[in-house]
């Protein structure tokens, strides 16, 4: 008798053969259609027996992302790793999927996720163009395909650490790297990752802690507040940032010594909540509306790209379009002072 479990894995199974079967079809109708005798030129493999295969067909083959196939499927995103490219997929197991339906009780398969909400997660998996693994970096951003991003449907990032060891967005682990393809590479995650507000990319990364404690003193209110715009632009002080803040005066040691009030002013100056302003919407002299009533920054490109305060300041900004569902975070290297 088959169990429950194993009568999912057999159907999952059934999927992938005849996905194949389909790809397999594929490519024969285009081999008799091709009457030239030109050779596709294949690039340095360097070993891989995977190169001759699309991601489509890789994913397909590997029985660790059955479910992703059959995801891919009901999203109807199988032709897109069939076809050209130069794709990053980070992959997730048959676990994380499992992990994923677990999160919400009318999940009982992955027929019951609605088609858009899982089209938006899987995409969120892939980068427009090939990383290996030795070009991974710490604190950095890669941009997906996905375009939830706030009004103008920018497209949203995910975050790369290697400390202690390589995961995205502080959630899922790299637990295999660089299974390469003829459209690009794919890398293994532990984990399906979900795309990322303003506040939870944040959250994520380590250099923003400060900014997080100094957002989380006043409760859920600035939280909430950031988390509810579908539109903005955030300048997010790094640690250091903080830290030149508070040894600018002698009485402050930390961010309970700073009144209240005039924390909250200071929160406020490094946000707009209107608008989704990417770098390359910035303009030299642009005059940037800001959520503390009153104030503005005034965008200074003459020598990189700064902003001008109206306490006379220029700080640099030093990480642009970090791209949220809901918003942008650029960084800077001074706290903002109205």
């Amino acid at each position: 008798m088959l169990t429950y479990f194993n009568l999912k894995i057999k159907l999952m199974k059934n999927s992938k053969l005849l996905l194949m079967l389909f790809l397999a079809l594929s490519f024969t109708f285009v081999a008799c259609d091709d009457d030239d005798d030109d050779t596709p030129t294949t690039t340095n493999t360097g070993g891989n027996t995977n190169m001759g295969q699309s991601i489509a067909e890789i994913a397909i083959a590997d029985d660790r992302t059955d479910s992703l196939v059959v995801a891919l499927s009901r999203a109807g995103l199988v032709p897109t790793f069939q076809g050209a490219g130069s794709f990053t997929v980070f992959a997730p197991t048959n676990q994380a999927f499992v992990d994923l339906l677990a999160t919400d009780p009318a999940w009982n398969s992955i027929a019951d996720i609605p088609v858009d909400a899982l089209t938006d997660v899987l995409t969120y998996h892939v980068l427009a163009t090939e990383v290996k693994a030795g070009d991974l970096t710490e604190d950095t951003y890669g941009t997906t395909l996905n375009d939830q991003g706030s009004t103008n449907n920018e497209n949203t990032v995910l975050e790369i650490d290697l400390t202690p060891n390589p995961r995205i967005n502080n959630a899922a682990n790299i637990t295999d790297t660089d299974i390469d393809a003829n459209n690009g590479v794919i890398h293994i995650i532990d984990a399906v990752i979900t795309p990322r507000t303003t506040v939870q990319l944040a959250l994520n990364d380590e250099r923003f802690t400060t900014l997080v404690s100094a957002l989380t003193t006043f409760g859920d209110t600035l939280v909430n507040t950031l988390s509810g715009f579908t539109a903005s632009t955030i300048f997010a002080p790094t640690n250091d940032a903080f830290q030149d803040l508070l040894d600018s005066n002698p009485a402050w040691n930390s961010l309970s010594d700073i009144p209240r009030a005039t924390l909250r002013n200071v929160l406020l100056y490094h946000v707009n909540g209107v608008a989704n302003v990417q770098s390359k919407d910035l303009n030299d002299n642009d005059v940037i509306a800001t959520a503390l009533a009153g104030s503005s920054l005034t965008v200074d490109l003459t020598s990189g790209a700064k902003l001008e305060t109206t306490s006379n300041q220029s700080v640099n900004i030093i990480v642009t379009d970090v791209q949220g569902t809901n918003g942008v975070i650029h960084a800077v290297d001074a706290v903002l002072l109205p």
